[in-house]
């Protein structure tokens, strides 16, 4: 019992201290992050370039919000852009959707289109429609956006800044994980929003302060047509689940510049029961676990909650109750502060309740990353797949 008691102490020790430690990084990371969006801000409002840009929306099916979304993307305030939608059929709910809003903005270019089912090796059905996109868009310029993105009017002006630079292929924004209920939400759903909100924010800050930015993050890129290429082409990115890290990542490898943009969007969340959140946010740990195995493994350290609670556990088992409730309260603050500092510098309004809500978050963070080591297949839009080694997928 009293190795037992020892054992707590020494991992709920390690796993504090480590946590805390990046907490501070995380702080920092944060204050980074915030004097560089409003310098970039401040040039992006009186700059002249402002080059025509085609923006690629891929689409299946509907979801709660993508009306609004959509309608976003019609009300940029941008000289010259084009937009393209594609979907797998003519009978998909979101194309014919996006058409009927179409024609309220006619002034507005925009182009509609099917790319069919992909080919078997071409697992990926979203970069399957970027290639059909691709063959379509009359600019080298792109913006990407997945469909339960949500932006503001200035969107494209400050997105395309960050290809400015010609030696600059690639940029990639975080985002504010968004209900469209709000509050009224299911708690679960309110716990993935935040945990977007925080916990990936918080990761590629870090990242980039560190050693820059070596990936991307799909929900919305600027990223120019050539890139595409640089990175192996559409169909072997195709094959991957996290087929934006990859296409970040090989452009870095090859020297090709990737930035993290400080425009900050907002990422519809679906408010789903808990097992459907659950199984999402699994699937997305799996796939970073095969895509960048060793920092999956160290991200464990970086939660708070689990070694709070070993720690109340020995404080329980030892007769050091007091010490154990403090040391559950420390690691409660320490998430409080993280989520605090992440969220005010990224502007979200209801910063509060996100904050307050985040130590729950991270805590199931922590349970989700023990269960991305527990297999390597995952269900995704009515079929299985297995990922292998890199996070290539395949269809058992």
């Amino acid at each position: 019992m009293n190795l037992l008691v020892q054992l707590l102490f020494w991992i709920a020790a390690v796993g504090s201290l480590t946590s805390t430690i990046y907490c501070m990084m995380v702080i920092v990371a944060a204050i980074r992050f915030g004097l560089r969006r409003r310098r970039e801000d401040r040039a992006a409002s009186v700059s002249s370039f402002l080059p025509p840009v085609s923006v690629l929306k891929p689409l299946h099916g509907t979801e709660e919000g993508l009306q609004r979304n959509l309608e976003t993307f019609f009300e940029q305030d941008y000289p010259e852009f084009e937009l393209l939608f594609c979907a797998r059929h003519d009978s998909d709910a979101g194309l014919q959707l996006a058409q009927e809003i179409g024609k309220r903005y006619p002034h507005v270019s925009a182009k509609y289109m099917t790319c069919g089912e992909p080919p078997p090796r071409f697992h990926n059905a979203k970069v399957f429609s970027l290639a059909k996109m691709d063959s379509a868009a009359s600019y080298d310029l792109y913006v990407t956006s997945d469909a339960d993105a949500r932006v503001a009017p200035d969107y494209l002006r400050k997105m395309v800044q960050n290809l400015k630079d010609p030696k600059v292929g690639l940029a990639s924004s975080i985002y504010l994980g968004t209900l469209h209920r709000g509050a009224e939400a299911r708690f679960s759903s309110q716990l993935d929003a935040v945990g977007k909100s925080v916990e990936m924010s918080s990761g590629v800050m870090v990242a980039d302060m560190l050693e820059g930015t070596k990936f991307a993050l799909g929900v919305t890129m600027a990223v120019r047509k050539r890139s595409f290429a640089e990175a192996g082409g559409f169909e072997e990115l195709g094959q991957f689940y996290a087929d934006d890290f990859v296409l970040g990542n090989r452009l870095a490898t090859r020297g090709v510049g990737v930035l993290l943009a400080t425009h900050v969007i907002r990422l519809l969340v679906e408010d789903t029961p808990f097992w459907v959140s659950f199984r999402n946010q699994l699937r997305w740990m799996q796939s970073t676990r095969r895509s960048r195995p060793w920092g999956h493994l160290g991200s464990g350290l970086t939660f708070a909650m689990p070694f709070g609670l070993l720690g109340l556990s020995w404080g329980l088992l030892s007769g050091h109750v007091a010490l154990g409730v403090l040391w559950l309260g420390a690691m409660v603050m320490n998430r409080w502060v993280q989520a605090g500092a992440v969220l005010q510098v990224m502007g979200d309004s209801g910063w509060i309740r996100g904050m307050l809500i985040y130590p729950l978050r991270d805590l199931l963070g922590s349970l989700l990353w023990l269960g991305s080591y527990g297999g390597d297949r995952f269900y995704y839009r009515g079929q299985t797949y297995r990922l292998r080694e890199g996070g290539r997928v395949e269809a058992p």
